[in-house]
């Protein structure tokens, strides 16, 4: 975790200082610009902060080892669902969220619908079925 940490922590004043400099050279009169930046740099801030409380309580990956091999990477990465449709459902209810902003707050209500049922699905889909443990 030790690249994702820099990354987020030394960008978070980057975008803090641009966005005042985007202030003063604007005069302050765009407010999404000069307040848009810093808050990146305040979410930026936010994950780097998390990405710190994490990194005490998990053990160092070989990725943050210089002199790491390339079989201690090898091994589980996670549980993942290889055959699963749920996400698809998912990504169907974000658009049509999306469509809702130029068609209609109505459709907002079916993609909401849509969601909840492809969450539910998801996250029970190994409570039932081929995969129950």
């Amino acid at each position: 975790m030790k690249v994702e940490i820099r990354l987020f922590v030394w960008l978070a004043p980057f975008f803090v200082v641009v966005g005042v400099i985007y202030g003063l050279m604007t005069g302050f009169t765009e407010p999404v610009g000069y307040l848009g930046i810093p808050l990146v740099g305040a979410l930026m801030a936010m994950i780097g902060a998390y990405l710190v409380v994490q990194a005490k309580h998990t053990d160092p990956r070989p990725e943050d080892d210089e002199n790491a091999e390339i079989a201690q990477g090898a091994g589980d990465q996670g549980v993942y669902a290889p055959w699963s449709w749920w996400p698809l459902v998912i990504g169907a209810a974000a658009a049509a969220a999306f469509l809702s902003l130029a068609v209609g707050w109505w459709v907002l209500y079916i993609a909401v619908i849509i969601g909840i049922v492809g969450l539910v699905g998801w996250v029970f889909e190994y409570s039932r079925g081929q995969h129950a443990h």
